[in-house]
């Protein structure tokens, strides 16, 4: 019994730890990918502009067929917004905000539970092509679990931009 109670006496002392320490985690968080594409922007806009276009070239449609998508306001631009529900990828809603026609598209996203994340895509002449870079920021406020998963965001969303990326490449290259 008495081992039993030093246990549960250090694992609180773990978790309170753990939580003392996320209070001094930064509360910013951020993910960024970059791909340079073969098209000029004028060919790769329409793709990232049009909320419909997006399921062509992300992963999360991709990795849930049966993601279900509601769209309202305009299909593209700003105050463009759709919103999905999927059991493997979670529940959650984005706007664009800003639009800069061939130039950039800023964003709001709302997954279910969690604080707004914004992020934005900027496109860049890079020789004959567009360097595209896919970015998202927030702030876990002073919620130290989030501030823990803020740590490895860069490592949890930066492989999906990644891969969305190389889709949106193959799809505005061959078209």
């Amino acid at each position: 019994m008495k081992i039993a109670l030093n246990i549960l006496k250090y694992l609180i002392g773990l978790v309170v730890l753990l939580l003392l320490v996320g209070f001094l985690l930064p509360s910013g968080y951020s993910a960024q990918r970059s791909a340079v594409i073969n098209a000029p922007a004028e060919k790769i806009f329409p793709l990232l502009n049009n909320t419909k276009a997006w399921k062509r070239w992300t992963v999360w449609n991709q990795r849930d067929p049966a993601m279900g998508l509601t769209y309202s306001g305009p299909e593209s631009g700003a105050g463009a917004k759709w919103a999905w529900t999927s059991k493997s990828e979670g529940n959650g809603a984005m706007e664009f905000i800003t639009v800069e026609p061939n130039k950039r598209i800023a964003y709001a996203m709302q997954m279910e539970g969690m604080s707004p994340a914004p992020g934005d895509i900027t496109l860049v002449p890079s020789g004959n092509g567009t360097k595209v870079t896919w970015s998202m920021t927030g702030d876990a406020g002073m919620n130290p679990l989030f501030r823990w998963f803020g740590l490895f965001m860069d490592k949890l969303v930066g492989p999906d931009f990644e891969a969305g990326l190389n889709n949106l490449k193959k799809i505005a290259e061959t078209n």
